[in-house]
């Protein structure tokens, strides 16, 4: 090979892969958002998790993306493992569909597509048209690639003894697809360069077909890579990517030679056989394990088990990866971050209660303790957010992360008050003040109205519930008159040298800490309304 064939190989396969990467990226934006959102909740079964792995990974053009997003998506919890095996079984489906966009003749177009792309990207008066400019060029340059690429490797016509190793041992070719795939970091580049070689009559069909099925084990890499540093697992997606492709390939091997003429059958075109002996391949492997995906997943859950840890401190869905990977579903993070950490704040406000109505002190320290957890979390959850904030997400995508963000604050300080409420105990039993009978019905009386308003509104977050959080304003009502009703009383009482004077201070302190609890549970409440209207459900 000369310096001029190397240079245009290199070229080529570097116009290839670039073409493909802005082609999925413009069609990504295009596509906005829904994307990500239709990888994190519609996946419930594995049939759907096949159709939407292959559609999101046919409209962004990597397979690779759509792994590492549910590798993130599991690893924070926000997927199943059941569920994202689905989605990889479909990323590897819809990764054909490039092949079979090589195959196509279009190459005497690609630069006509490159120019009419490149005017439509600069000229373009909004921000639709300038994406789909750019994507135009993508497509464009993938031919423009596929064409140095062939160009680049016709000396090697003639030379059929090359490749004679690769016909008499094919586990070679599956090892050089593997490899040149884990070194480029690209499946559908390895894919061009051997339909490229095929089409030159450089590459025997069954050669080109071992190195197709070397490159399908070589794109899991990226999986496994992403899976590093996270959870057992994530370590688990990735694995079911990798023994999900060795497995289909292991079972293809020995039917070679058969598998070789019958996708001869398919096309006269060599390069489309290629591309066909791709697809195939990946929808065939895809339907045999279908019926089997719940075996399968109970089979590397066991021999990669969980750690067997509680993750109750810290954050239990801010997976970092995912700002990068799916911007959407790390706002869902935060808001089920946000969900968590409003059931912590519901916790302290039941042990407030048990506290103050039974002298309990056990539950006085437990709620002291959650409240430091509270504050670390917030701040997580805050820092998090901003991050994400910064990704330039769609306007819907940004009201909801900031009414979750402000949501945070509120529920902080409804630990904030817990806090006090549980100060106030503390400076009761030390200074052996007590508080009539009376006065703890009255207490009983707000604690369960209050602890209702929070209840209901973390129900109303959790569900995103806007018939609850209608009722979460009207309790909040309830609790405003409720205050002005009780400190009355209490005032009266005071006058009339029914309770002492230091117990009346903190009967008074409490009433009011506990009405502004339920005005944030109302600030809460008033979040889901939000959110209801945003996808038009108020």
């Amino acid at each position: 090979m000369s310096l001029k064939d190397f240079l245009q190989l290199m070229g080529g396969v570097g116009l290839l892969i670039y073409g493909i990467k802005i082609m999925g990226e413009a069609l990504q934006d295009l596509a906005g958002d829904r994307l990500r959102r239709l990888i994190a909740h519609l996946t419930e079964t594995p049939v759907r998790g096949v159709a939407v792995g292959a559609l999101v990974t046919t409209i962004i053009q990597s397979s690779s993306a759509t792994t590492v997003m549910v590798v993130s998506f599991v690893h924070a919890g926000l997927m199943t493992l059941y569920q994202g095996f689905g989605v990889i079984m479909g990323a590897n489906v819809g990764t054909t569909i490039t092949a079979q966009l090589i195959a196509f003749k279009v190459t005497d177009y690609a630069l006509l597509a490159v120019a009419v792309g490149a005017v439509l990207n600069l000229t373009g008066k909004n921000r639709r048209q300038k994406q789909l400019g750019a994507g135009l060029v993508g497509f464009g340059l993938l031919f423009v690639g596929m064409q140095f690429m062939g160009n680049a490797m016709s000396f090697l016509k003639g030379r059929a003894d090359l490749f004679l190793p690769f016909r008499q041992h094919p586990l070679l070719g599956v090892l050089a697809g593997a490899g040149v795939t884990m070194l480029v970091q690209a499946s559908s580049a390895t894919v061009g360069l051997t339909m490229a070689m095929a089409a030159q009559g450089l590459l025997p069909l069954d050669v080109a077909i071992a190195i197709i099925m070397g490159d399908n084990i070589g794109t899991t890499i990226t999986a496994v890579l992403a899976s590093l540093g996270g959870n057992r697992s994530a370590k688990q997606a990735a694995a079911c990517h990798v023994l999900f492709n060795v497995i289909g390939t292991c079972i293809l091997m020995p039917l070679l030679p058969l598998y070789t003429h019958l996708v001869a059958l398919t096309s006269t075109d060599v390069a489309r056989q290629v591309a066909n002996a791709h697809s195939i391949f990946n929808i065939a492997n895809t339907l045999f394990f279908l019926p089997f995906v719940g075996p399968y997943v109970r089979f590397i859950q066991r021999i990669l088990p969980g750690d067997g840890k509680a993750q109750g401190a810290g954050a239990q869905y801010l997976d970092r990866k995912l700002i990068v990977a799916s911007p959407a579903a790390a706002v869902n993070a935060v808001r089920k971050e946000m969900i968590r950490l409003v059931g912590l704040a519901e916790e302290m406000l039941q042990g407030c209660r048990k506290a103050v109505m039974e002298s309990d002190d056990k539950q006085a320290a437990e709620v002291l303790g959650t409240e430091k957890l509270v504050n670390e979390l917030t701040h997580d959850i805050v820092r998090f957010g901003t991050e994400v904030g910064q990704r330039g997400l769609s306007p819907d995508l940004s009201t909801i992360l900031n009414a979750c963000v402000s949501g945070v604050g509120d529920i902080e300080r409804i630990g904030d008050h817990s806090t006090n409420l549980i100060e106030m105990y503390e400076f009761m039993r030390d200074h052996k003040l007590h508080f009539t009978p009376k006065a703890l019905e009255e207490f009983e009386e707000m604690f369960s109205l209050v602890d209702q308003a929070v209840c209901k509104s973390a129900a109303a977050l959790d569900k995103e519930d806007a018939v609850l959080a209608r009722e979460v304003l009207e309790l909040e009502d309830r609790i405003d008159a409720m205050e002005r009703d009780l400190r009355a009383r209490h005032i009266e009482r005071l006058n009339q040298g029914k309770c002492q004077p230091g117990a009346g201070v903190v009967f008074i302190d409490i009433l009011s800490n506990l009405e502004r609890v339920g005005d944030h549970a109302h600030n809460l409440a008033c979040i889901v309304l939000d959110l209801a209207r945003i996808r038009g459900q108020a």
